[in-house]
């Protein structure tokens, strides 16, 4: 049984698409972070309202 092992070039384009597909999931990550916060406050200030009315 003969395993080819994989050119130096075939590793590094291996290597450029996990990267590539690392940095697509860190942005999606980030704007992840970045909406939440600013939908909280707004939901808390809503939240504040409501009790401050009853």
């Amino acid at each position: 049984m003969t395993q080819s092992t994989p050119s130096e070039q075939d590793r590094l384009s291996l290597v450029e698409a996990q990267v590539q597909t690392l940095a697509q999931a860190v942005r999606a990550l980030a704007e992840g972070l970045e909406a939440n916060p600013s939908q909280e406050t707004e939901g808390s200030a809503q939240a504040a309202r409501r009790t401050a009315r009853s």
